[in-house]
């Protein structure tokens, strides 16, 4: 780990909080993004050093860049994340033969009529299953989509959050815009392209017998592996509560009446308006205070965010689920985890409750973070490190340092991976192998020709040896849609 000062315009060390920085001799932190951090967090009420992970890099489009963690002592700063929340990952085990490449094409023909991209404007949901997704999470797609109850227990935070400290239920139904539950009630589990994808793996090999026996993971095993987002919720209440870098013309117009009428129309003061307006409608994207009614109201928005986001990947799974025994008559699935990776939660860091905000980092949970499962209390929760399509991705538990970075690991090696290649460090692999490649056009596939795992082990070796999480298993792909 290096330790880089934090410093303000005027070059001046603001101590006692430095960036922690988790890279490599052969990637180090992008100096770039690294400064757009410093700035962006100069002026913040920092509780704990800013962490830096493996696979950092910044996005044009993003404020922050993407692998940090951030924590606040008493303002909320959703800039320091996505403003969609809850994007994130699952893996399921499956209990079939390595599929035939018919069945696997198959298999992602139902998908796509499932799921179909462009997406249609299909009401999945009604008026009142969305407020219930918003309000109950994935307990609710558990009852509407069939889903053993049990399997909650590997969702985060058994996938709800509690909203009653916030008037619950029925301040949901009065929170929420009228266009906000018309949008949420379509789309809702699609998966799509760009770098969301749905990938079978096969496990290749075991690095940690004891937490693979116990995940139910062995060599040989096909998984199947999904990155999927929050859904519309989760985008419309960022966009409410702030003007971010991505705001395309469509959306523009959208909020240019939707904004007003969600935080004026409810103003109870004009002290109320102009806080509203000085918060949410300035391009600086001021911090809320937490202990105040708008950060009380902005937690509100983010649990309900949350809570959807949960529900919309349950139901993924769900319908994945079901696909899988369509199309291969697979005895079981189950599944591994799942885990979002853009999230703000009030967590304890160092003596006291802090606002952590994660942008593509996933939050570690130790063993005794899980104490009341049966598995979890043994091994911690299990964290997802993908690679690429052609790489390896693995499957990782939480080490005993990982409090050294906030409790948080990057979710992927994706840009590692690019690095490696475009550095002349990584290169074909000296194995061979393909993966079968499908795209939602319908065409394909194409075999996409596998690289060494010098880039995504990279980021797993940073995590091992920092003691924030350890390797159980290795995942080869076999077939990705994306």
């Amino acid at each position: 780990m290096r330790v880089e000062a934090l410093v303000t315009e005027a070059g001046l060390e603001s101590p006692p909080f430095d960036l922690r920085v988790f890279d490599s001799v052969d990637s180090p932190a992008d100096p770039l993004a690294l400064t757009h951090l410093r700035e962006g967090v100069a002026d913040s009420d920092l509780a704990a050093p800013p962490v830096v992970l493996p696979d950092f890099h910044l996005k044009g489009d993003k404020e922050m860049p993407s692998s940090i963690a951030v924590a606040t002592q008493d303002t909320i700063r959703p800039t320091f994340t996505s403003a969609s929340l809850n994007c994130g990952m699952a893996l399921i085990a499956l209990d079939l033969e390595r599929p035939r490449p018919a069945a696997i094409r198959d298999f992602y023909n139902r998908v796509r009529e499932r799921y179909p991209y462009p997406p249609t404007y299909r009401r999945d949901l009604t008026p009142d299953e969305v407020v219930r997704c918003a309000a109950d999470g994935a307990r609710f797609a558990a009852q509407r989509f069939d889903v053993d109850p049990a399997e909650l227990g590997q969702v985060e935070e058994g996938g709800h959050i509690d909203l009653e400290p916030y008037g619950g239920r029925e301040r949901v139904r009065r929170e929420l815009p009228w266009s906000v539950v018309q949008l949420s009630r379509i789309r809702f589990g699609t998966i799509g392209p760009s770098n969301h994808f749905i990938e079978f793996q096969e496990v290749e090999e075991v690095l940690d017998s004891e937490a693979a026996d116990l995940l139910g993971l062995e060599r040989g095993q096909v998984t199947l592996q999904y990155h999927g987002g929050g859904g519309s919720l989760p985008g419309e209440l960022g966009l409410l509560f702030g003007r971010r870098k991505r705001y395309p013309r469509p959306v523009r117009i959208q909020m240019a009446v939707q904004k007003p009428l969600y935080h004026f129309g409810r103003a109870r003061s004009i002290e109320q308006f102009k806080l509203r307006k000085a918060l949410y409608f300035s391009t600086d994207f001021p911090p809320v205070e937490r202990s105040g009614p708008e950060g009380e109201r902005l937690m509100l928005a983010n649990g309900m965010a949350m809570n959807y986001g949960f529900a919309f990947r349950l139901s993924a799974y769900a319908s994945l689920c079901a696909i899988v025994r369509e199309s291969f008559g697979a005895a079981g699935s189950r599944l591994v985890v799942d885990s979002p990776h853009n999230s703000i939660y009030e967590e304890w860091v160092d003596g006291g409750t802090a606002i952590v905000h994660r942008h593509n980092a996933c939050r570690v949970y130790p063993p005794s973070a899980t104490p009341d499962h049966p598995i979890f209390r043994k091994i911690g929760r299990p964290l997802l490190v993908p690679g690429t399509d052609r790489t390896s991705s693995y499957v990782c538990v939480p080490g005993d340092e990982a409090h050294r970075s906030l409790y948080s690991a990057p979710h992927g090696a994706g840009k590692n991976v690019e690095r490696f290649l475009g550095g002349g460090l990584s290169g074909p692999s000296p194995s061979g192998g393909v993966t079968l490649g499908f795209d939602y056009s319908g065409a394909g596939p194409i075999e996409v020709p596998h690289l060494d795992d010098r880039g995504v082990d990279d980021v797993v070796d940073v995590l091992a040896d920092h003691g924030i999480a350890s390797p159980v298993v290795r995942l080869r792909p076999l077939a990705v849609l994306s």
